[in-house]
């Protein structure tokens, strides 16, 4: 097949840009985002002042992936509270931002916690609002910390469930650096098996509609020096039947009581095909993304996004023929009703694998799950 070849590393991030970071200019402090919605065309960057800002950053997947909306939900807690906006009003519009990332809510309540904590112990605004900003940092070092756990629990899994190397990892979405504080879940376990010289192949999927696999995930791993090809979703099928699929990689949003995953939509049907052709399905997903008050996938709100991402191919950030740039081509006949869920369940008896910064689950199930979630916090499980 004509693809992509590995070629040597030099150990960067896949983007030398920072994909949120905290700045405190003369003017004021900022939420700084590498705009998501330019790669791979362009490297800019966006500055949120306030909260209303930084939610129609998420809203616009300016800012996305599951782990990285936990620490930007936090972040924009803080910058209301250290720019004298309302805290309870920001923290309830970023909450609501995106319903199915359950990581977005963590994140708030967090630095929404913190806040209020301070206040209760007879702080002024101002410690309240550096409180706010210290757990917001702590999450973004934590995420950071357990992108490098799951690296290590997850290639572990993948050498006993495939002893012997030459993975060849089909993955969906995007799940690398520019979804997280460290190197991301399900790309940092494929990225730690290249550098450990047991990566064979990584099977990108496009991921319609917004091509998140084609346009950030191959950004990644070109940036990484892997050996990667992209694929659209629908020829996933057909790289199973002819067996070049030895396992599947992929994160999640939600991950319920019961251990259904709620992750892009795509993923159901890579599930299915898995299992009928006898492939792993591994789940990789930081604690944070398990809800334990959710009890199982019929219970996920799914969010609905706008019928034109279907109807529309987006152009790229450069002037095209009948579109202006950043616009939408039209491919559907003008009133085309579009069904446009941004993301599918998939029942737990289809996963093989959760792994966590704590460790692979497996089987999944919902005693498990709550035993990991317990040992995270330090309790003993009942």
């Amino acid at each position: 097949m004509a693809d992509q070849y590995a070629h040597s590393g030099d150990g960067k991030r896949p983007t030398e840009i920072p994909a949120i970071r905290w700045e405190e200019p003369p003017e004021g402090p900022v939420l700084v985002l590498l705009d998501q919605t330019r790669l791979p065309v362009e490297e800019v960057e966006l500055v949120c002042t306030d909260a209303s800002a930084l939610v129609e950053a998420i809203r616009s997947l300016a800012v996305r992936g599951a782990p990285l909306l936990g620490i930007a939900g936090a972040y924009g807690v803080a910058l209301a509270a250290v720019r004298g906006f309302d805290v309870d009003e920001a923290a309830a519009a970023l909450e609501g931002a995106r319903p199915t990332a359950v990581n977005l809510a963590v994140g708030v309540r967090r630095a929404r916690t913190a806040h209020e904590a301070a206040l209760a112990k007879g702080g002024d605004v101002r410690q309240a609002a550096a409180a706010a900003l210290a757990a917001a940092r702590q999450l973004h070092r934590e995420d950071a910390e357990a992108s490098g756990r799951m690296a290590e629990h997850g290639l572990a899994l993948l050498d006993e469930l495939l002893p012997g190397g030459g993975h060849r990892i089909l993955t969906h979405c995007n799940t690398g650096s520019l979804v997280s504080g460290g190197e991301g879940t399900a790309f940092a376990v494929a990225l730690a098996a290249h550098r450990t010289g047991r990566l064979r192949r990584l099977w990108v999927d496009e991921t319609r509609p917004l091509l998140q696999g084609a346009r950030l995930t191959a950004y990644e791993a070109a940036r990484s020096g892997m050996a990667y090809t992209l694929l659209t979703d629908n020829a996933a099928g057909s790289l199973f039947a002819a067996g070049e699929v030895d396992a599947v990689l992929i994160g999640a949003d939600r991950i319920t009581a019961d251990g259904s995953v709620a992750n892009k939509v795509g993923s159901y049907p890579l599930a299915v095909l898995a299992r009928y052709h006898h492939v792993p399905f591994i789940v990789v997903a930081p604690v944070t993304t398990v809800d334990l008050d959710t009890a199982d996938g019929a219970s996920v709100e799914v969010e609905q996004r706008p019928g034109h991402e279907v109807t529309e191919v987006t152009a790229p950030q450069v002037p095209v023929v009948g579109a202006e740039a950043g616009g939408g081509i039209q491919v559907a006949p003008l009133g085309t009703q579009a069904y446009n869920p941004a993301f599918d369940v998939t029942p737990a008896e289809l996963v093989t694998a959760i792994v966590t910064e704590e460790g692979a689950v497996s089987p999944v199930t919902a005693e498990a799950l709550a035993e990991m979630c317990a040992r995270s916090r330090g309790v003993a499980a009942d």
